[in-house]
């Protein structure tokens, strides 16, 4: 087994220390508190500053931890805390509807999915905590993009996907069904990532009102669809009416 190794020891004690105090902290207080060579220092925190994970102020030259960094820390704080907060309403979702139900985010791109819970029955059922779905042929994506939380000229530049013939690939239908989604709060998607099945999905809102994630419902056409291929509307209140009392829970003062 190799041991650790020192330089990114070294990287991690420099991110700690200037997380741990209220000020920024110049070269030779940050060798001096950690025992290094101001060279030594010096190198680490040029290469943090590379890769944005810290910030070096023009006037001073002092440093302090980079937006990079904050950010994902944050990412890290916020899909936890969505997660948390769903849990409870997404089990009760999936017993009142009888479809599973799935909490989505988005990452590089996709969909990440954060919660799944099973639809509450004995049919044979595949975990996709962890799946990452295309934004514009999955209900939680179309979510994402209508609301702002995925950017939509990301999804148009690495392309629109056809993953079966309903699949909504040109850039003005695309952004025709966002507005909808946008007007009416709810997005659904019915074969367009995967033949004979469907998903209805609506925005989870944080502090602010801020879309932050969308939970959605999904299963087989016939049983997520009415006879004329929309989306039943008791699942739509059902779904709504959760993702309101997710949306309240995360301090979204309106819901």
């Amino acid at each position: 087994m190799t041991g650790p190794v020192q330089s990114i020891e070294r990287a991690a004690a420099i991110l700690r220390l200037l997380a741990g105090g209220p000020r920024r902290l110049g070269l030779g207080e940050v060798a001096t508190s950690l025992g290094l060579a101001k060279g030594t220092a010096h190198g680490i925190l040029r290469t943090l500053q590379h890769v944005d994970f810290v910030e070096q102020d023009a006037a001073t030259g002092k440093y302090q931890l980079g937006a990079a960094l904050l950010h994902l820390g944050t990412s890290y704080l916020d899909v936890n805390e969505l997660r948390s907060r769903s849990i409870n309403w997404a089990d009760a979702l999936a017993a009142r509807s009888g479809e599973a139900v799935r909490l989505g985010t988005p990452l590089e791109g996709k969909v990440l999915v954060v919660h799944h819970v099973f639809r509450p029955d004995d049919t044979f059922q595949t975990l996709d905590v962890g799946s990452l779905l295309p934004l514009h042929a999955s209900s939680l994506g179309k979510v994402l993009l209508a609301f702002g939380t995925a950017p939509v000229d990301s999804a148009l530049e690495s392309g629109l996907d056809a993953y079966t013939r309903h699949t909504l690939v040109d850039r003005h239908r695309l952004g025709r069904a966002l507005a909808e989604i946008r007007e009416r709060g709810w997005a659904a998607e019915v074969q367009e990532m995967s033949m004979g099945e469907a998903g209805v999905a609506a925005p989870i809102r944080g502090h602010g009102g801020l879309v932050v994630g969308a939970i959605g419902l999904s299963g087989p056409v016939e049983r997520i669809c009415d006879g004329q291929g929309h989306p039943r509307s008791s699942l739509i209140t059902l779904l709504r009416e959760a993702a309101r009392a997710i949306s309240r829970d995360l301090g979204a003062a309106r819901w």
